[in-house]
């Protein structure tokens, strides 16, 4: 049986695939912390200042979770 997609990955894989557009991402993220754990919040904080280390176009995303 496959295992559904956390909440937490689904947020990963739109936030790829919206990077291109800073807006969208920053659109995409405040979104995204409504939905997400407490815990899953701090998952994404790790993975955001990793995924935007080369990407420094979408560092002013990174305002929204402090």
């Amino acid at each position: 049986m496959i295992m559904p997609q956390t909440v937490f990955a689904y947020t990963k894989s739109i936030l790829e695939r919206v990077s291109f557009d800073a807006k969208l991402f920053c659109k995409e993220l405040e979104k995204a912390l409504k939905n997400l754990l407490p815990y899953e919040i701090e998952l994404l904080r790790d993975w955001l200042l990793q995924f935007t280390a080369e990407k420094p176009e979408l560092k002013q995303c990174l305002i929204y979770i402090k």
